[in-house]
């Protein structure tokens, strides 16, 4: 099961606010005598989720309510609201979708699926993670890579970080320029790439938490301290802000006074969740600001093929993943028909999702209507799955796959090139 807030139905203050603390929550949800036996916290620039493994999903919500109630302060009621609810299949197929980048505010991005894997890694290492939630993440990896190879989703090269600095070429003559970074996380790896790239120098890298040391070795670049950043503000072009952390780092005293006396004006792309860059900063004289409220209005689309070849992967991979078994011993015609419907729910489901900056009655009716086809699916499942074991079992087998044949029009003897099914094997070897 999964809880999740996201920038499709959740204002990012909402999903910087469910946030704080995050780095510890995992712990702290799966804790002695406490229904959840595992979590992966999965925070991002535009996303708030956790997936667990609990006894039921009423003890799991309550547990990670709870918990980011006592990591925030925020009143449990306001939790609750902001938190949608994920079981079975749709947890996976959510997951599946989000790594793959289906459901990034740029569709296709290619950070996201490093983001999964620094969830699951800290999950590993925190010793939090269960074998069933090891297993989902791993999968949901090997559906992000096939789908990288096999379509055309994300060849683009569109990203959070590209789309920002493409707004950012408005204020930024980048040949040349000067740049300084604050965080040290993935956005931050990328954005020192794209950089460089643009014939930005790099001057130098400020890091809240502490980590500047590591990443300035790894990427030559000048660790700096809070009072050299202070410094740079009146001699570089841009700043690139992707902390991750939850304190504001550029004030707008503290960006005023460091450009008392600069006179080429200063562009801040400011990409963390908990925003490095305070409200009013932006009203400054030559100071320019580009935020993920920018990123999300100007985002590009893809291809519609690219995104329903990507669909029809993560069906095709949810319709194979299957809780304590092997996906080898699932009988080929339910895989065959849990494909089917799912292919034709995503198609569905992507004609109602609102568009970014839908209203909240906008929103919430496309929610409802969502969770309803997302019933309405696994009943429709139900039967079919319980018919057809009892088939196997009583050797009928192909009366089951002749009536599928019938009803469906599905081929069940689906050709492997349809589908790229051995590169999403659980014997892959992991990321």
């Amino acid at each position: 099961m999964s809880v999740v807030a996201s920038h499709h139905n959740r204002d990012l203050t909402v999903l910087e606010q469910l946030s704080v603390g995050s780095d510890a929550l995992g712990a702290a949800v799966v804790g002695s005598n406490s229904p959840v036996r595992g979590a992966v916290v999965l925070p991002t620039c535009n996303r708030f989720e956790v997936y667990l493994e609990a006894e039921s999903v009423e003890s799991g919500r309550a547990a990670v309510i709870e918990a980011v109630h006592e990591a925030t302060g925020l009143g449990r009621d306001n939790i609750e609201a902001a938190l949608a609810t994920y079981e079975g299949d749709d947890a996976v197929q959510h997951l599946l979708s989000v790594t793959t980048g289906l459901e990034s505010m740029v569709v296709g991005e290619r950070e996201i699926s490093g983001q999964v894997r620094r969830a699951l890694v800290e999950a590993q290492e925190g010793k939090h993670v269960s074998p069933q939630l090891d297993r989902l993440f791993q999968s949901a990896l090997r559906t992000s890579r096939v789908v990288a190879s096999s379509t055309g989703l994300g060849t683009s090269g569109r990203s959070v970080v590209s789309v920002a600095f493409d707004l950012a070429s408005e204020t930024v003559s980048w040949e040349g320029a000067r740049a300084v970074l604050i965080g040290t996380g993935a956005l931050a790896e990328t954005g020192i790439v794209s950089l460089r790239q643009r014939g930005v120098d790099v001057v130098g890298v400020y890091s809240p938490s502490g980590r500047g040391q590591e990443f300035s070795r790894d990427h030559d670049v000048t660790p700096l301290s809070l009072e050299q950043l202070r410094e740079q503000l009146a001699r570089v072009d841009v700043v690139l802000a992707c902390s991750g952390g939850e304190s504001i780092v550029l004030t707008p005293a503290m960006v005023h006074a460091a450009r008392a006396e600069a006179s080429a004006p200063l562009t801040l792309i400011d990409l963390a969740l908990h925003r490095d860059v305070a409200p009013g900063v932006e009203a400054l004289d030559g100071v320019h600001v580009v935020n993920l409220e920018s990123v999300g209005a100007q985002a590009p689309g893809e291809a519609v093929g690219a995104i329903e070849a990507a669909r029809a992967i993560v069906a095709h991979a949810v319709a194979r993943f299957e809780d304590g078994e092997s996906v080898r011993t699932i009988d080929p015609a339910v895989v065959a028909l849990r494909e089917h419907v799912f292919g034709l729910l995503e198609r569905e489901l992507a004609r109602v999702r609102p568009a970014a900056g839908a209203s909240e009655e906008a929103v919430a009716q496309a929610d409802a209507t969502e969770q309803a086809l997302r019933r309405f699916a696994k009943t429709l499942l139900h039967t079919p799955t319980v018919r057809a074991r009892e088939h196997a079992q009583a050797g009928q087998a192909d009366k089951y796959l002749g009536a599928i044949r019938a009803l469906y029009g599905i081929d069940v003897a689906m050709p492997d090139s349809a589908c790229p099914v051995d590169e999403m094997d659980p014997e892959t070897p992991r990321a």
